[in-house]
């Protein structure tokens, strides 16, 4: 490329890159289109792969007809039903057994207090095919049906399952949409342009809809999980971080138009300054996000690689596609702020540099101070609620809920929903007689068998993931441990989701940590920096937790947390934590390369960085604060815990924490590097001009 003419090459090269991008997106498109078809929200898909419920599940496909789609209609009439009522219910009941192929007739269960009435029904005509399951639901849902009074729910694993679909197949569009809309908002308010905010969104919906297509090829290829719940982050994710990055380099940009008479070269010094510190920190967010791959819950398991996903598509596209518009665009894509060549900013007050010598005078009280609020803030830890039930894991109350809401009431002294035992078949009958003989147990059938293995439907006398039930569960694994059995179903699975994810946290965490220190050694060349990094980020996470534990009972009304809440919130902070403070180290080990003192190097980093930082975790902030909107209740909590580690990040840890030990430390922060050894004698830094809390025009 050396022999080509620099004004040749500087209007080749922006056209050049749209032409590949064009190329890049016409073979993306067709699979792009394709993610929604391999999109699954089965409980398989977010069960871990090792579990008794997974491989009851997986069993369950490869009997006579395959999964059975589990139901119970509740009929409910206030002070008790009448015999009109009786006859409703056991007409629409026949109408439902004659119009659809179902495992066994269904037999009403009355209540004590006579007001309610309970027909489990199932049928293994849908599959583990997920539209034919919602169809079936649908069906039974249209024949039963409220009348005169009387009130029916449709309840059940199945009901469960396809509300819970409904929900996660209307989050596109709206998810989408809300997000595409926050950053905007935001992109006007800082670059203050009519024009300006337009391109980096434009882009970053292009990376989205290349993230789409890649990420099915890496189902594809991999069996990648693809959730509901990872596809959405995944959005989140391109915009997101795709902004922030788009923010660094717009800004150093608008810096080099300022001094460089041609876009094309000042587009070149714009990535040469601040390309290196933007693929580290995205660099360690994509290897943070694939260390999920350690873990056993397959949803977890899968959101790594897409999320990672996500965030290299933002990275190609930030890094080449937004380049090559802007230069194309010229100076007037700044419009009215246009940055002229040989003009200077308007000088104005840095509220960064007022917060950094307010924590340089201090050092050690303010680290002591932010330290100790920290920690009391993550004492709130212990007010969070217990694990999230099946019940409690909507926003609003579908039809599903308020059937298993009716039951827990109308028979406290039975289970409502079936414990699924799997046994080989040559087994069956001891199986069933263990079953049988441990407490807790109402009563045990069997069901069905094939392939060499038998189906035994166990009722417990408990209420659904009830500490009764749990026990009975428990003891029944014991009971038939070492004999080929396995004992599933939808609280099993409830049980083993909250044991898997203990288990992740011991696993995942500690590789995380491990992968992100030794990037942060080999950018920084010291030990100390990258511990102090650590160790602020994962302040931040407990402190998050410690929030949300303050207002998700008392305030939102939450009844649970998510068990995966903590490991997922773990593992997006301290990437994106981490990723904000590669860029404020990054540019401190400039300053002291060019041979400025500790103190001042950390103001000047912090001065130069913080505006930019800032409104780049704003905006990251914004986009997950989008998941507070969702109709999940474990979106929800994970969208509220990241997005207020963002913003303690941001505006707490970032510009007073690390820039305070910073500067207590002296140049023991780059301990062992040459830099902690002696000064290094050169030429003094280039006077930058100061950023408000946005990126100046």
């Amino acid at each position: 490329m050396g022999g080509v003419p620099t004004k040749r090459r500087r209007a080749v090269v922006p056209w050049t890159l749209l032409g590949l991008w064009i190329v890049v997106l016409a073979i993306a498109g067709p699979f792009a289109g394709k993610l929604s078809d391999v999109q699954h929200d089965r409980a398989v898909d977010y069960l871990p792969a090792s579990a008794d419920s997974t491989q009851v599940a997986k069993i369950q496909d490869e009997l006579p007809g395959g999964e059975s789609t589990e139901l119970v209609l509740v009929y409910h009439r206030d002070g008790g039903l009448t015999a009109a009522d009786r006859t409703t219910a056991a007409a629409q009941v026949a109408r439902i057994d004659r119009g659809f192929d179902l495992t066994t007739a269904p037999k009403g269960v009355p209540s004590r207090d006579g007001a309610t009435l309970m027909y489990p029904v199932a049928s293994t005509a849908p599959g583990h095919d997920e539209k034919a399951r919602d169809a079936f639901v649908n069906d039974v849902r249209d024949i039963a049906h409220d009348t005169g009074g009387l009130s029916v729910d449709t309840g059940g694993a199945g009901a469960l399952a396809t509300d819970a679909s409904e929900v996660y197949g209307s989050l596109d569009g709206p998810l989408l949409y809300t997000t595409v809309a926050v950053v905007a908002i935001l992109l006007i308010l800082i670059y203050r342009s009519p024009f300006l905010w337009l391109v980096p969104l434009v882009v970053a919906g292009i990376a989205d809809f290349l993230s789409m297509g890649v990420a099915y090829g890496l189902h594809q290829a991999f069996g990648t999980t693809v959730s509901g719940q990872s596809s959405g982050v995944m959005t989140i994710l391109v915009f997101g971080a795709g902004t922030d990055y788009a923010l660094l380099l717009v800004s150093r940009y608008r810096e080099e138009l300022r001094r460089i008479e041609r876009p094309y070269d000042a587009m070149r010094a714009a990535l040469r300054g601040c390309g290196p510190a933007v693929l580290a920190s995205s660099g360690t967010v994509a290897v943070g996000l694939f260390c999920l791959l350690a873990a056993d819950l397959n949803s977890s398991r899968g959101m790594g690689p897409l999320g990672a996903v996500g965030v290299l598509c933002a990275l190609f596209a930030m890094l080449t596609l937004l380049p090559a518009v802007l230069v194309l665009l010229g100076r007037r894509v700044f419009w009215p702020l246009v940055p002229a060549y040989g003009s200077t900013p308007k000088v104005r007050r840095s509220l960064f540099a007022a917060m950094g010598s307010s924590a340089g005078r201090r050092p050690l009280t303010v680290l002591a101070c932010g330290a100790l609020l920290l920690g009391a803030l993550a004492l709130g830890v212990f007010s969070l609620p217990g694990s999230l039930r099946q019940e409690d894991t909507f926003t609003d109350k579908p039809d599903s809920v308020v059937a298993m809401q009716t039951l827990a009431a109308a028979y406290p002294e039975r289970g409502t929903q079936p414990i699924s035992v799997i046994t080989p078949t040559g087994r069956a009958g001891e199986t069933l007689a263990t079953a049988r003989g441990v407490p807790g147990v109402a009563a045990a059938e069997q069901v069905r068998s094939g392939h060499g293995w038998t189906e035994i439907s166990v009722t417990a006398s408990s209420p659904p993931q009830s500490t009764g039930e749990t026990t009975t569960i428990e003891t029944l694994r014991d009971r038939l441990d070492g004999k080929g059995s396995y004992v599933g179903g939808p609280s099993a699975q409830q049980l083993d989701l909250k044991d898997t994810n203990s288990r992740d946290r011991k696993v995942v965490v500690p590789i995380v940590l491990a992968a992100v220190l030794l990037i942060l050694v080999v950018l920084l060349r010291s030990l100390v920096a990258p511990l102090i990094l650590l160790a602020a980020v994962v302040a931040v996470w407990g402190a998050s937790l410690g929030i949300a534990g303050l207002v998700f009972g008392p305030l939102f009304g939450f009844q649970g947390t998510d068990p995966g809440l903590g490991l997922l919130t773990f593992v997006f902070l301290v990437a994106l934590g981490v990723d904000y403070g590669i860029f404020l180290m990054h540019r401190m080990r400039e300053e002291s390369l060019a041979g400025a003192e500790p103190g001042a190097a950390a103001l000047t980093a912090l001065r130069t960085t913080g505006g930019v930082i800032a409104s780049a975790g704003l905006v990251l902030a914004a986009t997950f604060s989008v998941l507070t909107n969702m109709p999940l209740v474990s979106l929800v909590e994970m969208g509220f815990v990241i997005a207020v580690g963002v913003l303690l990040d941001t505006f707490l840890v970032r510009t007073y924490l690390v820039t305070s030990a910073s500067m207590a430390l002296g140049r023991t922060v780059w301990w062992p590097g040459p830099l902690s050894r002696k000064p290094q004698p050169q030429q003094p830094p280039a006077q930058e001009p100061e950023r408000t809390l946005a990126p100046a025009p």
